[in-house]
């Protein structure tokens, strides 16, 4: 406890000093990116659905890989990985090895075949290779999927501003996505990836700022490494081959690969950008480049956890009720190193609401192309180049707004949006498993990915639900690493733990590691899926630019063997 009576909500309001400075900074970095919407919707104007969607195809590497990169760290990001490795340590970060394996997969069999078709979106890929419903299919699976993402990305970021500032998140929301809207429906995708530079050069320059002046005060990066290496979170994964492991060997390989497949390589938001480029060479080289810039962000943001647990070694934000949310954990560090500095936990604010920024334009941006070409074109008389421009317009505000709206609901969910975000990732396993199948398995038709991704689909939300419902009852605990309040300067009612775990209540599946979710619905889309292949035999897909190269090559043997095998019987 402390000496001296101040309680820990005076504390906490003692704490927020955000000045007109701040505030400044925040609004030039809206100004900039409103600034940019206007200048490709008005000067350099877009002349076709493909320049509005794609960029005309002919975007530049580097943008692009900036813009992947900023599209992927959203402020859930930005806020949950030192979060991550504050309370559960390092483990988390060897989940980078199914980044590298999704990289090497999706630049020698997605791309090679997406490319090559010149899609704008990339579910229309599953019309060719199946047929129509499996393109709704997957079309659909995105759009829930989206819709259920986009407002925790922008709540997540509205409660660090809260942290910081103690302005309400139902004012400053409307704001920041009245912007991004305004800018993604006038300027299309050239807009949104030059205002993603632009956004990604801010988060990082304000991260890199926090973890350079904090781990001056703190001692040095010494007393940084001893203070979490006395508390266990410098660690290695479990060698266990038990999948309820949260963090094993084989869930961060393996499991995470399905993760990353399932996030970029079947995510319209990402493939986007891919297919905006003029050269399959320069996706290919994009490939490589998001990896270490993901990477590259991902080591600074674990670095600031283990920064925050050194500065608070000795009084715990979270038992302490300092920080009302765990994602609050990083703005109250910054808040404390900034203290004495004006103008720069303004640039963090605008670092953070810019990773929400780039990842809710993107997401407008490819929700419109999904709806033009998934959802209207197949179905509906063809629209003119004018007709066509307002819909997608117009799709980009009114699911904009949706997506304000939407905020008040997840506000409202509290323990449950740890659930959201499970069941969104579990809905891209089965949607994997269909993509895998139609790239590397000919003999698998229509009816029976349909049935597999569907039996895929339901399985894998069920799964993730009941984990979801084990954690938010109790039922299911993880280890955390310990924490201490001996050397708080304020007073607090201190949390009181829980009961032990119930884990022996839980069944074995609804126990497994989050990573696994996505593999599960995927294997399970492909294994059904296989089965009932076996009702006919003679099933074969033969158009060849519609499998990976490896494929391509077996179909061309068998084809000339097949040839052969006719003209002798002919002859």
């Amino acid at each position: 406890m402390a000496d001296e009576e101040i309680d820990v909500a005076t504390f906490r309001r003692s704490m927020q000093h955000f000045g007109w400075i701040d505030y400044s900074i925040f609004v030039l970095m809206l100004t900039v990116c409103g600034g940019i919407g206007v200048y490709f919707g008005f000067v350099k104007k877009q002349k076709s659905t493909q320049d509005y969607l794609l960029g005309g195809r002919n975007m530049n590497s580097v943008p692009v890989c900036f813009s992947l990169v900023a599209s992927y760290i959203s402020g859930i990001s930005l806020l949950g990985t030192p979060t991550e490795l504050y309370v559960y340590g390092t483990s988390y970060l060897f989940f980078m090895i199914g980044a590298f394996l999704m990289a090497f997969t999706i630049a020698n069999t997605f791309l090679p075949v997406l490319h090559e078709l010149r899609l704008t979106s990339v579910y229309e890929y599953l019309e060719l290779r199946y047929d129509k419903r499996l393109r709704v299919f997957g079309s659909v699976i995105f759009s829930v999927y989206l819709m259920a993402w986009l407002p925790i990305v922008v709540y997540v970021p509205a409660l660090a501003f809260n942290q910081v500032t103690g302005v309400n998140i139902h004012i400053v929301t409307p704001i920041v996505c009245c912007v991004c809207i305004f800018y993604t429906s006038l300027g299309g995708l050239k807009a949104v990836v030059w205002t993603d530079v632009i956004q990604t050069i801010v988060m990082v320059g304000a991260m890199i700022l926090v973890i350079i002046k904090g781990t001056v005060n703190v001692g040095g990066f010494q007393t940084v490494l001893e203070r979490n290496w006395n508390t266990d979170r410098l660690e290695f994964p479990s060698y266990s081959f038990d999948l309820t492991v949260r963090h094993s060997v084989l869930s961060v390989s393996i499991g995470s690969t399905f993760y990353w497949i399932g996030n970029i390589a079947v995510n319209q938001s990402m493939m986007q950008r891919f297919l905006s480029l003029p050269e399959l060479k320069l996706s290919k080289r994009v490939v490589w480049g998001f990896l270490f810039g993901v990477s590259l962000i991902i080591i600074i943001c674990a670095y600031s956890g283990l920064l925050a647990f050194a500065w608070y070694y000795d009084c715990d934000p979270l038992n302490s009720r300092l920080a009302l949310a765990k994602d609050q954990l990083l703005p109250l560090l910054v808040m404390d190193v900034f203290s004495e500095w004006k103008g720069l936990s303004g640039l963090f604010v605008a670092g953070v609401f810019s990773a929400a920024l780039s990842s809710l334009s993107t997401g407008l941006n490819s929700m419109a192309a999904v709806v033009l070409e998934d959802f209207w074109k197949p179905f509906f008389k063809k629209l003119t180049h004018r007709q066509t421009q307002v819909m997608i317009r117009a799709v980009v505000v009114i699911l904009g707004a949706i997506c304000v709206g939407l905020v008040f609901v997840v506000e409202k969910l509290g323990s449950v949006l740890q659930l959201t975000m499970s069941l969104s990732s579990a809905s891209m396993g089965p949607l994997t498993g269909v993509f895998l199948m139609g790239i590397f398995l000919p003999f698998i038709d229509s009816t029976s990915a349909l049935t597999g991704g569907i039996l895929g689909l339901t399985s894998s939300w069920w799964l993730a639900l009941q984990s979801q419902i084990a954690q938010a009852s109790g039922a299911l605990r993880f280890d955390e690493k310990p924490r201490f309040t001996q050397n708080c300067s304020y007073l607090f009612e201190p949390v009181v733990d829980k009961e032990e775990s119930l884990d022996r209540e839980v069944s074995y599946w609804y126990r497994i590691s989050y990573l696994w979710f996505t593999a599960f619905g995927c294997m399970t889309t492909i294994l059904i899926a296989c089965l009932l292949s076996l009702r006919h035999t003679s099933y074969v897909h033969r158009d060849p630019k519609l499998f990976a190269p490896v494929v391509r090559r077996w179909l061309r043997k068998n084809s000339k063997v097949k040839e052969n095998i006719d003209l002798n019987i002919q002859s």
